[in-house]
């Protein structure tokens, strides 16, 4: 047992504890090139974000000398230096202020400010950004105070992602959005407050040397990191508890619609789910079915039978409407899209679905069944009693002594097909 607890003994490997404070104390200041260096990141941040790379927003989160101030608060908490902690906390507040101005001035000088979902993702935090915050700032400690410092130091600052909720702030307030502001900044001040935690914990673990002797000190910060942790929880748990209740709502609508509506052969091209409206609806649309009001009036009364109550079921049967609905969804995605290209790709997709591109069929047959006569082939639309067409292969034949069933077979294999007929002709 002796050696378990030798062998997971964080005492292993550790760094001088002088040595450990005073690179803490000077990696905390943002001065000269330590701020431009944030500006910098701060800056490729925010075209990450506004152009929706990952890759970019990675690179960002490298570069940026973010963590230096926090795990300096950590520390300072832990040994109950004072003037460490109030340099920390300035120098977090400028970073936060530059990081704020920098992203606010880009993201309202850019002609392009549309909610791309990198962005997006960083409005509404959840307990499971508390968790990655709190066990990444674990990790980025532990290895501050290592003889070895190992990589861990890069991955944490991907994990614990200070820059882009900073860069999300600074767009809300460039364009006067306050939920992204306030979201997007609540994720930040987890982030910060969770990986200070992490720091204190693993500093009294450690048993660094306080800079205090009066108990009343140690006991009074202890009862204010508790208070505040129950504030920054709390409303993380609120969010994660909607983001269930909005998944789970979201399933059973798909559920519903494969049930009722595709199950049943009916073309949907339009759809669109919305938790967050009151009330919830679930707009539909499709290709050339129209529902009664009475029908539509069954359906809704389904909802609520399936799981989905307060939800109302809207069947867009309005051409002019319905167009203008389809064209804001595409314009969302490609704004250089026009309704010429559209058209266009359509008609295109129709027609390759009736060619039989390959020129070498016909000699096959000829050469694998001799007897066959006039050879004819194609594809042909089905119309089952839904508003959706089916695709054949049709073969037209004549001679004698043919093998359907075998010719059937090789067809299907030849061209990947599932339907395939034969009709013999005098």
């Amino acid at each position: 047992m002796g050696n378990f607890f030798d062998f997971i003994n964080l005492h292993n490997g550790e760094e001088k504890k002088t040595t450990v404070l005073d690179n803490v104390r000077s990696q905390i200041s943002f001065r000269g090139s330590n701020l431009w260096i944030l500006a910098c990141a701060i800056f490729i941040a925010s075209v990450g974000l506004n152009v929706n790379s990952t890759a970019v927003i990675i690179g960002a989160m490298l570069i940026s000398p973010l963590m230096g101030p926090i795990v300096g608060a950590g520390f300072a908490l832990g040994t109950y230096n004072f003037t460490l902690l109030r340099q920390s906390i300035k120098n977090l507040i400028v970073a936060t202020f530059v990081g704020l101005f920098v992203s606010a001035a880009y993201f309202y000088l850019s002609p392009f400010k549309e909610v791309q979902s990198e962005l997006l993702s960083r409005t509404s935090p959840t307990i499971y950004d508390v968790l990655i915050a709190f066990f990444g700032g674990l990790v980025g400690v532990i290895a501050i105070t290592r003889v070895e410092k190992g990589n861990p130091i890069p991955g944490v600052a991907i994990a614990t992602a200070l820059m882009p909720p900073l860069c999300t702030a600074g767009f809300g307030l460039a364009t006067f959005n306050i939920s992204y502001f306030l979201g997007a900044f609540y994720l930040y001040t987890i982030n910060c407050f969770f990986i200070c935690i992490a720091t204190f914990f693993v500093v009294k673990f450690l048993k660094y040397p306080s800079s205090v002797l009066d108990k009343r000190y140690e006991n009074r910060i202890k009862y204010s990191i508790s208070i505040l942790v129950v504030i920054m929880i709390v409303p993380s748990f609120y969010l994660a508890y909607n983001l269930f209740n909005e998944k789970k709502f979201t399933k059973t609508a798909e559920s519903f619609i494969h049930r009722e509506f595709e199950n049943q052969g009916y073309t949907i091209i339009y759809k669109k789910i919305n938790y967050n409206s009151n009330p919830k609806t679930i707009d539909l649309a499709f290709l050339t079915k129209k529902f009664t009001p009475d029908e539509v009036n069954s359906f809704n009364k389904k909802l609520s039978e399936n799981g989905l109550k307060d939800a109302k079921l809207e069947i867009r049967q309005n051409n002019v409407d319905l167009k203008s609905e389809i064209q804001n969804e595409i314009n969302k995605y490609d704004t250089n899209v026009s309704e010429k290209d559209i058209t266009i790709s359509k008609i295109r997709s129709e027609l390759d679905s009736y060619k039989v591109t390959d020129s070498t069929l016909l000699r096959e047959i000829k050469i694998l069944y001799p007897t066959i006569g006039h050879v004819s082939y194609g594809k042909i639309e089905q119309y089952p009693d839904t508003d959706s067409a089916r695709l054949q292969f049709v073969l037209l034949y004549s001679g004698k002594n043919i093998d359907e069933n075998r010719i059937k077979s090789w067809l299907k294999e030849r061209l990947h097909e599932k339907n395939v007929a034969l009709i013999k002709t005098p």
